[in-house]
């Protein structure tokens, strides 16, 4: 009886001890946590809680834990990338353009909008009462730009203006300045801090549902060709059974029960698979703006 008791207890000692250790020991990737970089596009706040949800999908379906940082500016998030050794990051269109060539990230998947496009595009806007109606209208006037970094935000007007003549905006407007998320660059043009304002199609909708004034007081003027939506692109190195289960975790989310929930909480439709390919839009309006990707400096001053 002796032996078999000893032999029940090492059995019971080995159950708890494997009980206790972390799952990840036992998946393949011996990476155990993946950071992902997130940007600003709107309040800080409300980014945070809309990918709190997808963070905790991610992490289950992947067994490996996802952890989000979100950046406090779009302009050094190729820096931060590498510094922090992230593993992956929410690009936006014109920083997931400059991670494809600069870092030769990625891309996995994006996001398909409310509206059903998996694209963005940019809006210049005016209030009504402004009588800003056309370009010439708008010299001297004040101008609300997002970030350096941004195609809705930055380089679209630029191509814009350039496309209408206009090669130096810094004499052309009395003022301009870096609203730093596209919800601040609406609520600048909103409160007379500025005359025009440029802003992603999307975040504009969002603010439009919660602020009756968008519509009333506010009319678009131009819109950017479309641009893909912010889509999830990994860094080069990444294990490559970990960057498959990312992928199907987002191109199944729809499929799944529990997905529906984290889809509603993020403001998406589905995932479906993105390219490389998809930016060459991006690096067209950045061409017509006269910048060339490979050595434009896209920090804020």
């Amino acid at each position: 009886g002796k032996p078999m008791r000893y032999i029940t207890r090492i059995i019971l000692v080995i159950t708890v001890l494997s009980l206790c250790m972390p799952f990840q020991v036992f998946s393949q990737s011996s990476q155990q946590k993946i950071l992902i970089g997130i940007l600003p596009e709107m309040n800080v706040f409300k980014q945070k809680q809309r990918f709190k949800l997808l963070g905790e999908y991610l992490s289950k379906k992947t067994g490996v834990t996802v952890e989000f940082t979100i950046l406090s500016r779009y302009g050094n998030i190729i820096e931060r990338f590498t510094a922090e050794k992230m593993d992956g990051a929410f690009f936006g269109s014109f920083t997931g353009a400059l991670a494809i060539q600069k870092l030769g990230v990625v891309p996995l998947a994006r996001p398909v909008n409310l509206d059903n496009t998996s694209t963005y595009h940019g809006y210049l806007f005016v209030r009504k009462d402004s009588g800003i109606k056309s370009v010439k209208d708008m010299k001297g006037k004040r101008m609300a730009f997002v970030e350096k970094a941004t195609t809705a935000g930055y380089i679209f007007p630029l191509a814009y203006l350039r496309e209408n003549g206009i090669a130096d905006v810094e004499r052309f407007f009395s003022e301009s300045f870096f609203a730093g998320s596209h919800d601040a660059a609406i609520s600048a043009v909103l409160n007379r801090k500025a005359d025009v304002g440029a802003a992603k199609h999307s975040i504009y909708d969002r603010v439009r549902k919660d602020d009756p004034r968008v519509d009333s007081e506010l009319i678009i003027l131009a819109e950017s060709p479309r641009v893909p939506s912010n889509g999830l692109c990994v860094r080069k190195g990444i294990d490559n059974g970990l960057k498959q289960k990312l992928k199907e975790a987002l191109l199944g989310l729809h499929k799944d029960p529990e997905g529906a929930n984290v889809l509603k909480q993020f403001g998406a439709l589905k995932f479906i698979e993105t390219s490389a390919r998809d930016y060459q839009p991006v690096f067209e309006v950045a061409t017509k703006a006269g910048i060339d990707i490979k050595t434009y400096d896209y920090r804020n001053k």
